[in-house]
Order: structure tokens, then C-alpha cells, then sequence
């Protein structure tokens, strides 16, 4: 006789899910959900989400049952790179409300049990930071201009920039400006859009005030910090050509003159002592695009940062042998550094991943098409459960739980990513996963807000909407909860440093952890494996027979043998 098993069926009661024991390092094998606040939810209605709407829907989070929220950067900014461009590290921007507000939030997320990571942009400000428009009005040989990378210009007038440097959006990395008197005089280098100065990390004063700013977060009780472009704050002496005018397709796969200098690590043990003043096991998380796993794990020793995210795992198809070499390079280049895996599928910066798998391998992380919209849910689903599988911490993108895939026809007139407005850069599609999210079936913005929503949402937001799917069986959401319940009841899952790969057919995954098992079907076709035990979670629906087991395509599924 089979037995057939159906996704999302959820392995423990509410009752018995309120009485998991909070965990040790928490941040070690934690699952923190990523908050894109212009997108998450309006208190105001003005059309853009802010801090009142995420305070509202905690309880949502708590529910989902994650361990911490980050919240992309909030801080007083003109808004040229969504935020990214801090005027002022110590004030919310009016849009999203003030510091009461966060005050309140973060209290709030803590009466829930959610720790709170906030952003913290330390490569750039804005041009707008008052440092830097101080540095234009006194011209050259402002005090000012040594805390940012201000020179003269090549070429018999200075009319070329001073080296070959590319922007990450396109365009040279330096823009000229006009001095006081009216002339065109120095450049300064910006790696991303020219509202962006890049600091200069070699002047004692960024370092002073920098450590002032997570002293001012700490104390009103953030939980720790994400690093926004954490590889990026030191550069070589000297600043050198790179001598290639196609830079960005260099970027993750060699050391760059302006990514990845080993002179940041001395910066990051710095801010280690400051966090470790502080008590409630804070962390710090490194955004750290580098070209292999191995250099991912010096931001992660001991005496600097906690977790760096796993970008070269993000970067995978969903192909059971890339997927193996990332997973086995992974664990191999933390273990000796003593620090987790981080894990993450899809964020505030790349197509989510239920487009991107609905899409043929090799386009990259920005893609316009939206594919096969069903194989590509259905391969999110089983990616999700193999990634909450593994051993350390994972990140979820606001979202992702509901199945949206990325919006990929958004008319250009209301496009905003900066990237998409320059020549020569990012492909500039960012704006389609930043898409507000739907909460309600019906209205206006589907539950974002009174007063509709920043980017316009597509017509079927409704039917993956919170209220679509709480509560159905087989769900997205209810598939992300069940997991998330799954991880706080089985100590074998997120914990540790290793798997026990086990044999199986050509294209699937399955691995063993204490009372565990995993198996991630990446084939288009059935495949027959032993049935290691009880059916613990499935993403897909799974027959059972004679001590063996069906599993569908693009499918993933947990066994315990408790």
C-alpha cells in the first residue's frame, strides 16, 4: 500500500512551537528575514513603506517564526540610490519616519522575541553629507577633501579623470566638480552613482566617526549590523589603473584594486571591540562580494565580523553538482575559521530566485524575463528547503515566502534604480523585486498602504497575497512556516559544520544530519530514493511504497528517523 505525503504539512503544534527554548548564539544557525522598507508596508499612506508599517506587521514576522529582521537603510537621505546615499547616519528620513519611531520598532520587535539588525553604509554617503558639500565651499585644500578621495585630474588641463577606474553602475568612477570660483577643478571617485562619494578610510576621522554611528545604534538597542559593500572601504595605495575598460565582468572573479584590499579586516577588528562591549551576543553580517568562498571566510574570523553572506551560493543553478561543490567549498572554508554558513537565495539587489530558476541557467543575478513561472516556484520551493537543510544561518527576502517571482515588465517611465539611468553598468532591473508586497487579496495596494504603492504592482498580486495563502494547505507561506517550525524543533537542522552525503541518483542531492535527512531532486523527472523515515516537510507532494519513495522534479524533501 503507498502512502503519498503532501507539502507543508507542519511538524509541530502552535502549543508545542511556543515552548522551543530560545537558542544559544542565536546568530549561528538564525534565519533573518530582510525588510526593504519602502516595500514592506505604508503606515501613512503616502504610497512608501516606513518604520510605522513595519512596526505593524512584527507580529507577522514573529508568526512566520524567524529569528531576527534587518531593515535596509532607513537614514536621512536624498533618495538617489534608494537610501544607499546617507546625508545623515543618525536620523531617519522624514519618509519613513523619525527616530521615535525606530525607538519604538526595535522595542516592539524585542517584546516579540525578534532581534533587529539594522544597515550601515560605510563605503559612501551621500553628496549631501554635510562633510562633503563643506568640502566643496572650501575648495582645494579642504580639510574636508582628505576624508573623501578628492584629486587632480590627468591630462594637460586635468581634464581626464585621474585613473581608469569604472563605476558599478556604469561610467567612470569620478566625477569633476566645479570649485568655488566657477572653474572646473579636482575629480572625486564615487564606485557607485556620483551622489556617492567614496569615503577615504585611510583618514582617522571616517574611522572615529564611523565608530561613533554604531555606538549611537547600539545604545538605542539594534541587535548588530549589515555591512553594505563591506569589501569595498579600503583601496590600493596609490590607486592604480586597472587597464581594462570591461571591469564589471572582472568583479567577483579577481581582487580589484577598490574590492576586497586585506587593509579592511584591520577596520572590521576594530569594530569587533565595540560590539563586544555591548551585551545580548550583537553581530555584525558582511555584505562581501569576493571571488571565492575562501576570501568570503576572512571577514568571518574570530575577532572580526560574524557571518558573510554566501553570494557564491546565490550565484548557483539549481544543479545537484554546482550545488555540492558550493555546499562542500562552503563548510570546508568556514570550519577552520570557527564561523557559520550563511546562506541566501534572493535580496533587495538581484532577481528573485523563483524568477530566476524559471529562467535557462548563465543569465546571471539580474534577469528581465520572467521565464516559466510555475517551474520556477516549484524549483524556489524545493531550493528554499534544501537551503534551510544546511548547516549555519539563512536569510529570507521579503517576500520570498509568498512565491513572488520579480516584476519584468514595469514600464521605464517608472523605473528609479540609479543603475538604470547610466550606460555601461548594472543591467538595472532592481526595481523588480523591490516591488511593494501584497498582504490582502483586494484594494488599492493589496494591503501595502492606504495610498497605493511607490512601483506599480502587477494585477495578480492579490492571488499570492499574505491573506491568499494563510492557512492553505500546500501554500508557499504555509510551506515557509512549517520549515521555520521544523528548524526550531530538530536541533540536527541549521546547527553544526558538515553533512553526511549519502548516495543518490544523478542530479539529486540527499544528506544526512544526526536524525535528518535531506533529498533536493534538481532533475525534471521522478527519481526513486529510499524512504529514510518519517516525512517531515516536502515541498512537493511525495508517494511513499514498500520502503521507497517518489519524488517528483524539482523537489525537496525531510525525512527524520527519530
Amino acid at each position: 500500500m503507498s502512502k503519498q505525503h503532501f507539502p507543508a504539512e507542519s511538524p509541530l503544534s502552535e502549543a508545542a512551537a511556543a515552548t522551543v527554548a530560545p537558542r544559544r548564539d542565536w546568530w549561528r544557525d538564525a534565519v533573518i528575514y530582510q525588510v526593504y522598507p519602502r516595500s514592506f508596508a505604508d503606515g501613512d499612506g503616502d504610497g512608501m513603506g516606513d518604520l510605522e508599517g513595519v512596526r505593524s506587521r512584527l507580529p507577522y514576522l514573529r508568526d512566520l517564526g524567524v529569528d531576527a529582521v534587518w531593515l535596509s537603510p532607513f537614514y536621512a537621505s536624498p533618495q538617489a540610490d534608494a537610501g544607499y546615499d546617507v546625508a545623515d547616519y543618525r536620523a531617519v528620513d522624514p519618509m519613513f519616519g523619525n527616530l521615535l519611531d525606530a525607538d519604538a520598532m526595535i522595542r516592539d520587535a524585542h517584546a516579540l522575541g525578534l532581534k533587529v539588525i539594522v544597515d550601515i553604509v560605510p563605503n559612501h554617503s551621500s553628496d549631501q553629507h554635510e562633510w562633503f558639500k563643506r568640502a566643496l565651499v572650501e575648495g582645494p585644500g579642504s580639510a574636508l577633501r582628505d576624508r573623501y578621495h578628492f584629486r587632480p585630474g590627468k591630462g594637460a588641463n586635468g581634464e581626464l579623470p585621474p585613473n581608469d577606474w569604472e563605476s558599478i553602475f556604469g561610467g567612470p568612477a569620478w566625477t569633476r566638480v566645479t570649485e568655488p570660483d566657477g572653474t572646473p577643478g579636482e575629480w572625486y571617485l564615487h564606485l557607485f552613482a556620483p551622489e556617492q562619494p567614496d569615503f577615504d578610510w585611510d583618514h582617522p576621522a571616517v574611522g572615529d566617526e564611523f565608530r561613533s554611528i554604531l555606538r549611537f545604534w547600539l545604545d538605542m538597542g539594534v541587535d548588530g549590523f549589515r555591512i553594505d559593500v563591506a569589501h569595498g572601504l579600503v583601496k590600493a595605495e596609490g590607486l592604480p589603473d586597472l587597464g581594462t575598460h570591461d571591469q564589471l565582468k572582472l568583479l567577483g572573479n579577481d581582487v580589484m584594486p577598490f574590492f576586497d584590499q586585506d587593509g579592511v579586516h584591520a577596520i572590521y577588528r576594530q569594530w569587533r571591540h565595540i560590539l563586544d562591549e555591548y551585551p545580548g551576543d550583537r553581530i555584525f553580517v558582511a555584505e562581501a562580494w569576493t571571488p571565492t568562498v575562501e576570501r568570503t571566510a576572512n571577514y568571518v574570523r574570530p575577532d572580526e565580523l560574524h557571518q558573510a553572506f554566501n553570494f557564491q551560493y546565490l550565484s548557483t543553478a539549481w544543479d545537484a553538482d554546482e550545488l555540492r561543490e558550493v555546499i562542500d567549498r562552503t563548510l570546508e572554508s568556514m570550519r577552520p575559521v570557527g564561523a557559520p554558513a550563511t546562506w541566501v537565495l534572493s535580496n533587495h539587489d538581484v532577481t528573485r530566485h523563483a524568477t530566476r530558476f524559471a529562467n535557462p541557467p548563465g543569465l546571471g543575478t539580474q534577469i528581465r524575463s520572467a521565464g516559466d513561472r510555475d517551474l520556477g516556484l516549484r524549483r524556489a520551493r524545493a531550493a528554499t528547503l534544501l537551503m534551510l537543510a544546511l548547516p549555519g544561518s539563512a536569510y529570507v527576502y521579503q517576500g520570498e515566502e509568498l512565491g513572488l517571482p520579480d516584476v519584468v515588465d514595469l514600464p521605464d517611465e517608472v523605473r528609479q534604480d540609479p543603475a538604470y539611468f547610466r550606460g555601461e553598468g548594472q543591467d538595472g532591473f532592481r526595481d523588480g523585486c523591490r516591488v511593494p508586497i501584497p498582504w490582502t487579496r483586494e484594494g488599492s495596494s493589496y494591503g501595502f498602504g492606504d495610498g497605493g504603492s511607490w512601483l506599480p504592482q502587477p494585477a495578480h498580486w492579490g492571488r499570492l497575497s499574505v491573506a491568499a495563502q494563510q492557512g492553505v494547505p500546500g501554500s508557499t507561506l504555509e510551506l515557509y512556516r512549517a520549515a521555520l517550525a521544523a528548524r526550531r524543533a530538530h536541533p540536527d537542522l541549521g546547527a553544526g559544520d558538515a553533512v553526511e552525503w549519502l548516495r543518490a541518483p544523478e542530479g539529486v542531492l540527499a544528506f544526512r544530519r544526526g536524525e535528518f535527512v535531506c533529498v533536493a531532486n534538481t532533475t525534471g523527472e521522478s527519481v526513486t530514493t529510499p524512504a529514510y523515515g518519517r516525512v517531515l516537510l516536502t515541498s512537493g507532494e511525495v508517494t511513499e511504497a514498500d520502503g521507497e519513495a517518489k519524488v517528483p522534479s524539482d523537489t525537496t524533501v525531510w525525512w527524520t528517523t527519530a
